[in-house]
């Protein structure tokens, strides 16, 4: 691979490498459709926009904006004028936006009609000066002092790109802040480069003529990748979706558009593959599913396989890595692993003194390659506590085993300890949904009365499936056949849902804190 030119502006860039697809589309979302053309056009007029607005160049500006053909635009011409987009999840609350907008000091805000309320909130609550606030595909009537965006693009010129070097700063993502407040997570123009020549072109192997559609949100680091840097990086068509990521949403997008690339997490597999209106193998153009956020339960991945006649590479990237740095890759998938390192990308698994693990130890994630953040915005502690040097410690815990493949452990503070014995949540996890009866399950450690930690899960049951009987025990002795019998859950909770990030991420310290109260 050809290292990352030393100046890049990665917007522009883009829109160079695109200039002969001009006809082409790039973007179809639920009410419109982009063209590369249009695309490049739309991205220097907004770059265009900002300038109008006063907003210098690294100075920063807030997107809480749904998945329409409007978010690329505001992201790569942000990028285009040097101005640095900060993406955030649009499922927040007023007070996180407010903190965002405090801790960024945005000099805009850019949002879709149905968040208008909320961030307006954020807003009043914020002790940050916001000159503009701007909704796109906004109605006929907007409230005092907000900007219709198709109304200042139609106003504004195209202006061109600005030089900027490869480590300067882009963007900002946030982390998902659970644990305090989110961090800002500052990427730069070769971070977006890298993670397209070393995972999405050799590993997940997009092409031009390839159409994808990614479940996962473009404000994650996921999704930026999977409907943004990747199919722009080689001219592909992308299908955008405002709405929530349910089963039957996704299904509808996998018929109509015939996408040949699909992006998931585990807990929309699971979904899919349990509802009754999963469309027969023929109905759909799969051609290769990727998987990130958790890890994909061996079960799961074998059941897709067997019901669409494709793999799901499944991986593990971070917001601080910007995508997935471990993936199965094609011909090599081995369903209940992570896979192996994505070339580009170094791996240690160290003990709590930071020395390396034995083969088939446990031990803590550490990651170098060249898509690392530069840092945690205004928070120099973490920032050094987490990027050490060249090396990222993820927080993640792993196993190597001898052939090479990686499988996940937990996050280092889910670990449990039962008996002076470490047991992994996600090792039972995936026991559990093994058995035909559960569709999803999280585990956690809690501490009785004595003052022991005791295994405990939280389970889903499928469709049609009830707690009448001996589901319990039935559950832990399936449990105890297939791991090392202390390890089995010593309480099972039986609950209608699980607590998920707006990634698809369990969050098991929301159930640590139900047993708590």
């Amino acid at each position: 691979m050809q290292a990352c030119p030393a100046e890049l502006n990665y917007a522009h860039y883009l829109a160079e490498l695109n200039q002969s697809r001009a006809a082409k589309t790039a973007y179809i979302d639920d009410h419109r459709q982009m063209t590369y053309g249009e695309l490049a056009e739309r991205t220097a007029r907004f770059a265009g926009v900002l300038a109008s607005m006063g907003i210098r160049r690294e100075e920063r500006i807030l997107l809480v904006m749904h998945d329409t053909i409007d978010w690329p635009v505001v992201f790569l011409g942000a990028l285009h004028g040097a101005v640095v987009p900060v993406a955030v999840n649009t499922l927040l609350t007023p007070e996180d936006y407010a903190y965002m907008l405090e801790h960024s000091r945005a000099q805009a805000i850019f949002t879709s009609p149905a968040l208008l309320e909320t961030v307006q909130k954020a807003v009043s609550l914020s002790n940050n000066e916001v000159k503009h606030l701007v909704v796109a595909d906004g109605g006929d009537t907007l409230p005092e002092g907000v900007e219709r965006f198709e109304d200042l693009m139609a106003g504004a010129t195209p202006v061109p790109g600005v030089k900027t070097r490869s480590d300067e700063i882009a963007f900002w993502l946030y982390s998902s802040g659970s644990t305090g407040q989110p961090k800002g997570v500052v990427h730069c123009h070769a971070n977006l480069w890298y993670t397209a020549e070393l995972y999405g072109k050799p590993v997940l192997g997009i092409q031009e003529d390839d159409v994808v559609f990614s479940a996962a949100k473009l404000f994650f680091a996921y999704g930026l990748g999977n409907g943004l840097t990747f199919p722009l990086s080689v001219g592909a068509t992308t299908i955008l979706m405002g709405e929530r990521p349910t089963p039957d949403a996704v299904f509808k997008r996998l018929t109509q558009h015939q996408p040949t690339v699909f992006y998931g997490v585990p807990t929309l597999y699971a979904s899919m593959l349990a509802s009754p209106k999963l469309p027969a193998r023929e109905a759909v153009n799969l051609r290769v599913c990727a998987s990130a956020g958790e890890a994909l339960p061996k079960d799961l991945g074998d059941r897709f396989t067997h019901h669409f006649g494709c793999y799901i590479l499944d991986g593990i990237g971070s917001t601080e890595m910007l995508h997935i740095f471990i993936s199965n890759q094609a011909g090599s998938v081995r369903y209940g692993t992570t896979g192996k390192p994505v070339p580009g990308y170094e791996i240690e698994l160290r003990d709590d003194q930071g020395k390396p693990v034995p083969v088939g130890s446990i031990g803590d994630l550490y990651i170098k390659g060249p898509s690392s953040a530069i840092m945690y915005w205004n928070n120099r502690s973490k920032t050094r506590e987490t990027m050490l040097g060249d090396w990222l410690k993820s927080g993640d815990k792993y196993i190597c085993d001898t052939d090479g493949y990686y499988t996940y452990a937990g996050r280092s503070d889910d670990m449990i300890k039962v008996s002076g014995q470490y047991v992994s949540p996600v090792e039972v996890e995936n026991i559990l949904v093994q058995h035909a009866s559960v569709l999803e399950a999280a585990v956690i450690g809690v501490t009785d009365e004595q003052g022991l930690v005791k295994t405990t899960a939280y389970v889903v049951l499928c469709e049609g499936k009830t707690t009448d009987g001996n589901i319990e025990t039935e559950l832990q002795a399936y449990v105890k056949s297939q791991l090392a019998p202390f390890k089995y859950p010593r309480h099972i909770h039986f609950v209608d849902d699980l607590p998920k990030t707006a990634t698809g991420k369990i969050q098991r310290f929301r159930l640590r804190q139900l047993e708590g109260r």
